[in-house]
């Protein structure tokens, strides 16, 4: 048996990393040229690397066969790998039987067997009757299971002989029209199996007539369980919803285990070249869409696939990569294929994918090599509530708003009403248990005019997790009755000067090493620091560089401002010494050209200035807005992104995760997702049972609330996170009431 042997190229500051699963490299090397191993630094994303990559299979033959057209890959052991060929011409359907193993030298693979892929009755298909897409291995690789797009069908093959043994049922309107409702080579691409080979997934490449493309040409695909055990029945069951972005399809699948795959999507523009993207896929709680005739009519994001980008191909390195037609990065082609390996030192997974050069010239056979951290769900593990009419002694208020009822409720208010939480600290130094904290509201009504009787406060409260439910002990008052505020205020001539929500718009909070607070503002934007009861110490702290809001009392008249209306100090994060603050501008300057920017300073304590340092952190799009940070240790950042829409509408409320010490020399910051508050799991039913028509609780919990505005690391893993409820005038949890104040704690695994 001749043996294709392959040697390529290694990323060299990766090579420590994957000596776990390193192999001798073969004594002969034939069929393709050898590879100098690639320069250091590799990285593609947070969550993955590129190890190595190689070209060396490309154009090679084996046993007389061109080893070409392999559009799937799957492991049988450790170091042992099946590939299947699509439909490549007349040529016979095969399988080749490959040795893969990743070590300090790169990718390793040797082609040792092929089989050609025969009917029951031992007559071969070729590729004018099967084209290979999809592979799953059965019982450590005596038996595979493989789809073929012409069809669809998938067949059970024996892996000695290629002999075929069985083949499964396809539901009717997946079979290419005129039979079906799918369309010629666009139906399983995808195959997956479960670790514990009880459930199989086929996707859809793209979609069915009846689903479509929407209005941004994402493709509405349908992926389809099958449920049984290996080498025995598999019968079809579920039907999920997935969408691929924009012109791109799905081409494979990874199964995880229990409701987690990873999804493979790739697309191709002639003169430009290919896009391949990897996605984290969760189908925690997602509907079975079999009973859907068109997925064009399902709007709810939670009927969706969840998906989160692990690794675009075109941002790594290319590594010495060329290409033979026109790329975005020489390290893309035609990826298909993928195949999940094990652990790497440093809890990393070993994730190789394959491309298919569809047997033509300007295409190539390559194998990649990734190190990809696969986290475990997020989980819900508390949730308390505050109603949203636990008014809290004071003045009546709300008598500047407009008279007619909002969500049920009508002004003016008797009392104090606690619309929600824009900053949350804990309410003792250094408690990260979450039991008793110091929320703090913004300026009560959203508008300088119509927030006169509002009282600024700091509310001390005790979440009850148990029974859901929050005990308000008290409240600091924010004042200034030593006249530190140089500019008029409501209660100019009173002795306490109780500030007002005409005063300021306070969005953030922090504690400092003394003990004093500091409060970042919108209306200026300005920094102000209290004691720890209240009282104002100094003259609010503008911005360095003179920018000012519309709301600013610095404002000079014929004055154009550069931050806009309520996009000044929304979030504002403490260093763990309580030496250094980092407030960040909630949305764009207007003299910005990158409109996603959001500017973070340096406040030094201390020295009570601004250091002159800064650095840029990037929003996904210009209409997403910074809701609050705060440090998780060292220099490392949690931030909340998201968009000003609630309910079903949201599609932004996020946690990212930034390191202030690893910026690019020009300031910018990197991200990495670390929870999807639209997609968290509630294994235990915390968020259960639900109010009469409660949106967003069950399985799959959602925090579909508009103002998610307040975020802290507690101790492990966990994180609080609370919702400014813009009393009354939000209702997305409960359509028609007006939203209370939430508080929930997530187990975010991996976080530190």
């Amino acid at each position: 048996m001749r043996t294709t042997s392959i040697r390529v190229r290694a990323v060299a500051s990766a090579a420590a990393a994957v000596t776990l699963l390193a192999a001798a490299p073969a004594a002969g090397t034939t069929g393709g040229p050898d590879r100098d191993r690639t320069p250091a630094g590799a990285s593609c994303a947070p969550d993955a690397s590129l190890l190595g990559f190689s070209d060396a299979l490309d154009k090679t033959t084996f046993a007389g066969t061109q080893v070409a057209g392999l559009s799937a890959l799957t492991l049988t052991g450790r170091s042992r790998a099946l590939a299947l060929v699509d439909n490549i011409g007349t040529s016979p359907a095969r399988l080749y039987d490959l040795r893969l193993s990743t070590g300090p030298r790169g990718v390793d693979a040797k082609v040792r067997g092929v089989a050609v892929l025969t009917r029951p009755d031992g007559t071969p298909y070729t590729g004018a009757d099967l084209d290979g897409e999809g592979l799953v291995a059965e019982r450590g690789g005596a038996t595979v299971l493989a789809t073929s797009e012409r069809e669809p069908s998938i067949r059970r093959f024996r892996r000695s002989d290629g002999r075929e043994l069985a083949a499964l049922p396809v539901p009717a309107r997946f079979r290419v029209a005129p039979a079906g409702e799918a369309a010629a080579n666009q139906t399983f691409e995808a195959l997956a199996m479960t670790p514990d080979q009880r459930v199989l997934y086929a996707g859809m490449e793209g979609p069915l007539a009846a689903d479509g493309r929407d209005a941004e040409d994402r493709g509405l695909q349908r992926i389809l369980r099958y449920d049984g055990r290996a080498g025995g029945g598999y019968t079809p069951g579920a039907q999920y919803a997935y969408r691929t972005d924009p012109a791109l399809g799905l081409v494979e699948l990874v199964a995880l285990g229990g409701d987690q795959l990873l999804a493979v999507e790739r697309g191709f523009v002639a003169g430009v070249g290919n896009t391949v993207r990897v996605y984290r896929v969760s189908g925690t709680g997602v509907p079975d869409v079999s009973g859907v005739t068109s997925l064009a009519t399902v709007t709810d994001p939670r009927s969706w696939l969840g998906k989160e980008l692990l690794v675009d191909v075109a941002t790594c390195p290319p590594s010495g990569a060329t290409a033979k037609q026109p790329q975005p990065n020489p390290l893309l082609d035609n990826i298909e294929g993928a195949a999940l390996g094990g652990p790497l030192p440093g809890g990393r997974r070993l994730l190789y994918l394959i491309s298919d050069d569809n047997g033509s010239a300007t295409q190539i056979t390559r194998v990649y090599a990734f190190a990809v951290a696969l986290r475990p769900q997020p989980a819900l593990t508390g949730r308390a509530i505050l109603p949203a009419t636990a008014y809290q002694p004071g003045q009546v208020s709300g008598t500047q708003l407009p008279p007619a009822p909002v969500n049920g409720i009508a002004p003016p208010f008797p009392g104090q009403p606690v619309p929600g939480f824009s900053a949350v600290i804990p309410a003792s130094a250094g408690d990260r248990s979450g039991r008793r904290l110091l929320a703090m509201p913004d300026n009560g009504f959203g508008a300088k005019n119509n927030s006169a009787d509002f009282l600024l406060r700091a509310y001390d409260i005790t979440p009850d997790y148990r029974t859901h439910r929050v005990r308000v002990n008290g409240f600091i008052s924010f004042r200034d009755p030593d006249r530190k505020v140089p500019f008029p205020i409501v209660h100019q001539d009173t002795g306490e000067r109780l500030l007002t929500g005409a005063d300021f718009d306070i969005e953030s909070l922090a504690r400092d090493a003394r003990g004093d607070l500091w409060i970042g503002d919108e209306f200026g934007p300005y920094l102000i620091r209290t004691d720890r009861t209240g009282k104002v110490l100094q003259a609010p702290i503008p911005l360095p560089d003179g920018s000012k809001s519309p709301q600013s009392p610095d404002l000079a008249p014929g004055e154009t401002p550069t931050v806009p209306a309520s996009r000044g100090f929304e979030a504002m994060a403490v260093s763990r010494d309580g030496r250094t603050l980092y407030p960040i501008l909630e949305g764009a300057k207007t003299t910005d050209p990158d409109q996603r920017r959001r500017v973070v300073y340096e406040f030094d304590v201390p020295a009570n200035r601004y250091t002159g340092r800064t650095w840029s952190f990037r929003v996904e799009d210009p209409s997403l807005v910074i809701g609050d940070a705060a440090v998780l240790d060292g220099r490392r950042l949690l931030l909340i992104e998201r968009d000003n829409a609630m309910g079903p509408q949201s599609r932004v409320k996020r946690l990212v995760v930034t390191d202030l010490n690893a910026a690019d020399a020009d300031g910018n910051l990197s991200r990495r997702t670390a929870v999807d508050l639209l997609r968290i799991a509630d294994p235990a039913g915390v968020s259960t049972p639900a109010r009469p028509g409660e949106y967003g609780v069950g399985p799959l919990f959602s925090f579909p609330l508009q103002s998610v505005e307040s975020v802290l690391p507690l101790d492990g893993n966990r994180v609080l996170v609370a919702n400014d409820n813009n009393f009354p005038g939000n209702d997305g949890r409960i359509p028609g009431h007006a939203d209370d104040t939430e508080l929930i704690v997530v187990d975010v695994p991996g976080l530190r």
